[in-house]
């Protein structure tokens, strides 16, 4: 499938319906009472690892927080803030 683009987004900027590729895990900047690096080990551990396809399956309402996110055959539900450190290329945008 072809990227729509290349330079890489945040995760938790993308809307429900939307597919993406992980690109790398960037936690700086990321507010989070978390260690230095154990949000980004949580994540792998997760299987949010470089080369993945996610897609955003729900938002939280009001705020759009926390997101349900399928990556490959699991699912997982992340803050936004947390998805934010996730660096995606996009394949394929929500139809609205």
């Amino acid at each position: 499938m072809p990227k729509l683009q290349q330079k890489p987004v945040p995760l938790g900027s993308l809307h429900k319906g939307a597919k993406a590729e992980i690109v790398g895990l960037d936690e700086t900047g990321i507010k989070t009472t978390l260690r230095k690096g154990e949000l980004e080990r949580r994540l792998i551990e997760m299987g949010l690892v470089e080369g993945t396809e996610v897609e955003i399956l729900h938002e939280g309402f009001p705020k759009r927080d926390p997101i349900a996110v399928r990556a490959g055959t699991s699912t997982v539900a992340l803050r936004r803030a947390e998805a934010d450190a996730i660096l995606v290329h996009k394949l394929s945008e929500p139809q609205r």
